[in-house]
């Protein structure tokens, strides 16, 4: 076992011995000569650009379910050139790892047969897709777009603590926000070589064209299906597709014919090679899925299944992301790639495990809880900051179905300096970069979305949970 966790937070300007770190030296000057009422002003002053832009998210499950805007920071979290160098070659394994995973699981099974991952996470994961057994994707390739969040803990190491490989999400906010930023604080750029993030959806879109079917055109049709205005993510969707200078479609606006995909328009229909899509899949067709589903395209997975359309991702990634799947991700990157994972893992007990099971019920004041398919902050327990009825009615639940949760020590997440309503202090933060793999080569822009738990003490960066946001600045060299 792991032992108790210490829970001790690396400060990222001021490292852990409390002498500045370089990277931050330029914004610690700055901060030191910029009056406290200026910093108060451009806090303002940028959500009132992000009014105006029109930049919001809706929680689902809450009685009004009204949007909001995800609160920003002025403020920059800043990595040295050196530092992205190591996520970078780190992000590439992981992603490459997860797609040899997804393409054996559904063919060849050459990981279960040896053992290295239970049988039974694959074939009674709900996510896992039958209909994908044997299935050929355009390349071989699955995840086209992956999110990996990453938290720090000292000068050296960085965790995933999840991987995302369905429909990651939050990439338009990483875009407004050096978009904001580049507006209110020119002075503070100047003083800085900030590797640029504005080429995501040039790269995005070259990653899409690449992985069109054999049967597509020289220049493919590439379209975002969307579930449509009442999704939370719904911001996302319109501001990608404008910026990919793609169509924006719902189900109704693609029908399928003679085993392709057509999109419907004033010119009449245009055949359809590429769907960057954000739906899940149970509601992807029809015929194929769930029989209710009003926001699929109908017959889909048959044009699929004859190689005429990229789905990007791929059906059935799900087999990948999941909490319990991601305990065994060091041993999926060594079982296909043969080397040790650049990015470490956070140590997990696996709840499905008696001995694990046993150890997590004799710790739960100390760890963290997830469930194995949960998401957005809800259904945890985080332990040293529970009550003693909640860690109780955690109890039950973990005895009741253990198979359905996970526990890690209490990482201390490293923090930045953020502008809070007492001043700046530093609050805990997260960063989820994006990993875009085509046929030709995978594609980083240098940063991500960097998420920050606004509230003192808080390590739930998630939006619906009351994080924000930052401006994430990789050096340039």
């Amino acid at each position: 076992m792991y032992g108790r966790a210490v829970v001790i937070a690396f400060d990222e300007m001021k490292g852990s011995d409390g002498s500045l770190r370089p990277a931050y030296g330029e914004l610690f000057r700055w901060l030191s000569d910029v009056p406290p009422d200026v910093l108060d002003y451009r806090r303002r002053e940028a959500e009132v650009l992000f009014r105006r832009i029109g930049i919001t998210f809706a929680v689902y499950g809450e009685a009004d379910a009204q949007e909001r805007l995800i609160p920003f920071d002025v403020l920059p979290r800043i990595l040295a050139s050196t530092e992205w160098d190591v996520l970078r070659a780190g992000l590439e394994q992981r992603v490459k790892a997860i797609n040899h995973y997804i393409r054996d699981v559904y063919t060849r099974r050459e990981i279960l047969k040896a053992g290295v991952v239970p049988e039974e996470l694959v074939f009674q994961n709900r996510v896992f897709r039958p209909e994908m057994n044997g299935q050929k994707v355009p390349h071989d390739i699955y995840v086209h777009i992956a999110g990996i969040d990453i938290v720090r803990v000292d000068p050296e190491n960085f965790y995933v603590l999840e991987d995302n490989a369905r429909t990651p999400s939050g990439v338009s906010y990483m875009l407004e926000n050096r978009e904001i930023m580049l507006r209110l604080f020119p002075e503070l750029f100047a003083r800085h070589r900030v590797a640029p993030v504005e080429n995501y959806p040039d790269e995005l879109l070259a990653t899409l064209k690449s992985v069109a079917p054999e049967t597509a055109s020289a220049d493919p049709t590439v379209v975002l299906l969307t579930p449509g205005v009442y999704n939370s993510a719904y911001y996302e969707h319109s501001f990608l597709a404008d910026k990919l200078g793609v169509e924006l479609v719902e189900g109704r606006d693609l029908f399928v014919k003679d085993d392709l995909v057509f999109m419907r328009t004033t010119q009449g229909p245009k055949r359809v090679d590429v769907i960057y899509r954000r739906i899940d899949d149970d509601f992807l067709d029809p015929l194929a899925f769930r029989p209710d589903s009003v926001l699929g395209v109908p017959g889909l997975m048959s044009v699929y299944q004859a190689g005429n359309v990229t789905l990007a991702n791929a059906v059935g990634t799900g087999v990948a992301d999941d909490k319990a799947v991601y305990s065994y991700m060091p041993a999926i990157v060594k079982f296909y790639l043969g080397e040790e994972p650049i990015l470490k893992n956070v140590p997990t007990w696996r709840c499905r495990e008696s001995e694990h099971l046993a150890y997590v019920l004799d710790h739960l004041d100390e760890l963290v809880v997830k469930e194995v398919h949960g998401s957005g902050g809800y259904g945890m327990l985080i332990g040293p900051a529970a009550d003693k009825a909640t860690i109780a009615g955690f109890r039950v639940k973990l005895k009741s179905n253990p198979k359905n949760f996970v526990a890690q020590p209490t990482l201390a997440l490293s923090t930045c300096p953020t502008c809070v309503d007492e001043g700046v202090a530093p609050r805990h933060v997260d960063l989820r970069p994006f990993v875009l793999t085509g046929r030709d080569r995978v594609r980083i822009v240098p940063g991500g979305l960097t998420r920050v738990a606004l509230k003192k003490g808080s390590l739930v960066v998630n939006s619906s949970q009351g994080g924000g946001t930052k401006d994430t600045w990789v050096l340039d060299r």
